[in-house]
């Protein structure tokens, strides 16, 4: 029997992902106040997290609604209520009042490389799923978080090649096991989509909003981006790599502390910083109002500040 074709391979992953994960990913409709106050939906996707009627999808998705309706690819369909969200990192947490499919299966963003397949899952429509397949094109990117400004970031998402459709946000980013490894939250170009990871960090954010709906954040002002130490450093301080800054936000903490744009960062509150990831975790509600040591490189030397993060205001 001659070999199958390298595309029927790649069809036979793409439809098994879609085969196992369409009928696990709701279509939201959310009540909502179009222009002029006039009543309206929107409408989303969400991904069934627990076997007891939680779904994840974007903050974005849900705005400031307190309940909708989930539709499911078998024709049913249940309300639910808006548990908490996370507009910092465009995360929500829904519980569903009716019987939903089994949970999808989750796995880890922070193993992903570049280049690796991956397969959007959508359910825009209710009854109809939409499945698109790419590429990771980029790690670590940040992109605006919605209603907050250029100077509050969504940091460390996925950058796809798996395009998005309308309504496609908050539907699963998933691995060729069909796993999900991320959230859709935005379509960054033409033919590029964006994903929150499903890692560590964004699985400490989904259990707060479950326990106490709502993230308290602490808030440096600072837009960095994934940067290699100079080479004649890295033996020296023992790591490859750190944060760049891009941005420092006039006024903010990380202002007051005397950072700038162009600062290498290399480790706060002693640990090592060199993806958006490593400074995630530490802005949660024990950083607030306490000091926090950082180091970075600014021309050559070693510079040691001491920021106070403030805690960041929901708009």
């Amino acid at each position: 029997m001659a070999a199958s074709h390298p595309l029927d391979v790649y069809s036979q992953i793409v439809s098994g992902v879609a085969e196992r994960l369409t009928p696990k990913v709701a279509s939201l409709r959310v009540p909502r106040r179009g222009r002029g106050g006039m009543p309206g939906d929107s409408l989303g996707s969400a991904v069934v997290y627990t076997g007891d009627g939680f779904l994840l999808t974007n903050a974005h998705v849900v705005g400031r609604a307190t309940g909708g309706t989930a539709s499911f690819s078998d024709g049913t369909s249940a309300p639910f209520r808006v548990v908490g969200a996370d507009p910092l990192s465009d995360l929500a947490v829904l519980r569903a009042s009716g019987p939903t499919p089994p949970p999808a299966e989750l796995g880890e963003a922070d193993d992903l490389v570049v280049g690796q397949l991956v397969v959007a899952v959508g359910n825009p429509l209710g009854l109809a799923g939409s499945v698109t397949a790419g590429v990771v094109s980029a790690l670590g990117r940040s992109i605006p978080a919605s209603g907050r400004g250029a100077t509050r970031l969504i940091e460390d998402v996925i950058q796809t090649d798996a395009a998005l459709n309308p309504g496609n946000s908050g539907g699963a980013l998933a691995d060729s096991s069909a796993r999900v490894v991320g959230i859709n939250t935005a379509v960054a170009g033409i033919g590029l989509g964006m994903a929150v990871p499903v890692n560590a960090t964004t699985r400490g954010i989904i259990a707060t909003l479950m326990r106490e709906g709502r993230v308290r954040r602490a808030y440096l002002g600072l837009v960095t981006m994934p940067a290699p130490v100079p080479a004649p450093w890295r033996e020296r301080i023992g790591r490859p790599a750190g944060l760049r800054v891009a941005e420092v936000v006039p006024g903010g903490p990380a202002d007051c502390a005397g950072l700038r744009a162009g600062d290498l960062l290399l480790s706060a509150a002693g640990h090592p910083v060199a993806t958006a990831q490593d400074l995630q975790r530490l802005m949660f509600a024990d950083a607030i109002g306490r000091p926090l040591p950082i180091t970075v490189m600014r021309n050559g030397a070693l510079v040691d500040v001491i920021a106070e993060p403030s805690e960041l205001v929901a708009a």
